[in-house]
């Protein structure tokens, strides 16, 4: 991240808690640009584009967006949701699994609750023969996070969990869990933290990327690779195969939905497993606002619909 970056990141996740940048961006954002990130609000909506991302050759995340629920009942909504999904999956056929944060299914309420969530869509994953997976959050949600994960894991093998290679404690995680053959997705991380917690220049978080990623091809488990940097990319592969790793079985690379797809296609041209990351739902502005901080690139592309002329 440059130094200008910086600035632009934090304004940008300011205005995600402005009351008045919010209703105008989800009035208006999802036909001026935001269904280049999001699917759309609806579960049919979504099973749509991870239809047209299998025709493509892609496997497919999906993500009901949402988190910080506060009542149980809508936990236990969103639980269903996730489990309709997975039936729907088997059902036509779809190369698509499950991915969610644990304050979506009730950890600020009571990890009790988000465990007993997580172990129903882990159940209704595993009936099908599919997997799923808990997002990572704020780092004031990674103790609650990686213990909901060890209970989950002590039952069933085909629950992940997310590391962020921003966050300082990040390699010291992954190093625990490595005794457990972890299906482990790393990632950047995408909150603003304080610099006790995270690494705040780009350049660390980075080498913080390479080295979790490089430990964790070099241990049992299923390591999914989620990013859009070509560089990290290739030095990915390559020690992959430097490990004699096939290029499907041991790891794959995830890609966010309308992000990079052009990338996205090289890799599936090299033989490389590549999941979309496809988020849908009406709590779509948060999600989209993370996503303009990342990159400038994002911010701009919106702009540009929303000046367009009609």
């Amino acid at each position: 991240m440059t130094l200008l970056d910086r600035p632009l990141r934090s304004g940008i996740l300011a205005a995600a808690d402005n009351a008045l940048v919010r209703r105008m961006v989800t009035r208006y954002g999802m036909r001026l640009g935001a269904r280049r990130f999001v699917a759309g609000e609806s579960a049919d909506e979504f099973l749509d584009a991870a239809r047209s991302a299998n025709a493509r050759g892609f496997s497919v995340a999906a993500t009901l967006l949402g988190e910080s629920v506060r009542e149980r009942a809508e936990t236990l909504a969103v639980t269903d949701e996730y489990c309709r999904l997975l039936d729907a999956f088997a059902g036509g056929g779809l190369d698509a699994n499950v991915a969610f944060k644990l304050t979506h299914v009730g950890l600020d309420i009571d990890p009790e609750i988000a465990f007993e969530n997580a172990a129903r869509i882990a159940d209704a994953a595993a009936a099908h023969g599919n997997t799923m997976r808990m997002d990572m959050e704020q780092s004031r949600y990674v103790d609650a996070t990686l213990a909901v994960y060890r209970r989950l894991r002590e039952r069933r093998a085909n629950v992940g969990f997310v590391l962020q290679s921003y966050l300082h404690r990040s390699e010291a995680d992954l190093t625990a869990m490595l005794p457990l053959a972890p299906s482990v997705r790393i990632v950047k991380g995408a909150y603003l933290e304080p610099a006790d917690v995270a690494h705040p220049n780009k350049r660390d978080v980075d080498a913080n990327y390479v080295k979790l990623v490089e430990v964790a091809l070099s241990h049992d488990g299923y390591t999914a690779i989620a990013t859009h940097d070509p560089a990290m990319i290739e030095h990915a592969a390559r020690f992959a195969a430097q490990r004699g790793l096939p290029k499907q079985g041991r790891f794959e690379f995830q890609m966010l939905y309308g992000i990079a797809t052009p990338l996205a296609r090289s890799l599936l041209d090299r033989g490389y497993r590549v999941r979309l990351s496809i988020p849908y739902g009406a709590y779509w502005f948060p999600y989209l606002m993370r996503r303009l901080a990342e990159r400038p690139a994002n911010l701009a592309f919106f702009l540009k619909g929303a000046l367009s002329p009609r």
